[in-house]
């Protein structure tokens, strides 16, 4: 931001002109538009709400939404925000880009993953099994290396396809190495741990952390690294409806035999 020692009254048009990267025209900003400020006056993205302009509201309004659109391309922030997985893009494994949305209607669950962790054995073959046995009724696992935990994952992309399909024969679509804590996470990721804090922070902890994702493209569950995915087979099985129909087998043979 601009920031303070300025004086209580001086012309705007050369600051907005630096911020909008281009001039700007006389019925939208005219030379006598001032900002009324203290000596330790801050400017920054809210400053048009600080203005007292001296110009006709609909020609204010315009120049708010122009500042607005090229504050948003310089600084790359947005107002707006994500609401489910759906609304991001990642890279498989090949490089090739891979919309979540078409994964709307299927039960998700997401996992950072490593080749050479002491859990790596244990998490492929049970996310094997669960996979095998739930992925014809909805369910869908997305794997993304993550070589921030001890250097587990040290490989490239091929490499670590090698080890997921052919030493552990993983069926389930592995995605791009990425980064899951720090400035430098996955959007995705940065999602998903907003939406489900861990216990002691959002942070992943260790490698195997996993997320469960309703139908509808909500994080709805969050598990430890050391948590069996055969231990969360019961969420996953509620979430693609399974128990309300093994509920209701249950309940109309017992209703034919009274």
């Amino acid at each position: 931001c601009i920031s303070s020692r300025l004086p209580r009254s001086f012309p705007a048009v050369p600051i907005l002109q630096a911020l909008l990267y281009k001039p700007l025209t006389p019925s939208v900003i005219p030379r006598v538009f001032h900002f009324r400020a203290s000596p330790n006056t801050k400017i920054s993205s809210r400053f048009c709400f600080w203005i007292k302009p001296r110009v006709p509201p609909q020609d204010f309004n315009i120049f708010r939404a122009g500042f607005s659109a090229n504050f948003t391309a310089m600084t790359g922030s947005s107002s707006k925000k994500s609401s489910s997985v759906y609304d991001f893009t990642v890279k498989d494994i090949r490089g090739n880009d891979v919309d979540l949305s078409i994964y709307k209607g299927i039960v998700l669950l997401i996992v950072n993953v490593a080749s050479q962790c002491g859990l790596t054995n244990s998490n492929y073959t049970e996310l094997n099994g669960v996979y095998t046995k739930y992925k014809d009724q909805g369910l869908e696992i997305l794997a993304f290396p993550c070589n921030q935990f001890g250097g587990e994952e040290p490989g490239d992309n091929a490499q670590i396809a090698e080890v997921a399909c052919s030493r552990f024969k993983a069926e389930f679509p592995i995605f791009d190495k990425v980064e899951v804590n720090g400035s430098n996470a996955a959007p995705i990721y940065k999602f998903l741990k907003s939406s489900k804090g861990g216990l002691l922070g959002d942070g992943i902890k260790w490698n195997f952390t996993k997320f469960l994702v309703d139908k509808d493209g909500n994080v709805v569950d969050r598990y430890a690294p050391t948590t069996s995915p055969l231990s969360i087979e019961k969420d996953v099985k509620k979430l693609l409806g399974l128990l309300d129909s093994l509920k209701q087998q249950h309940i109309i043979p017992s209703l034919l035999v009274k």
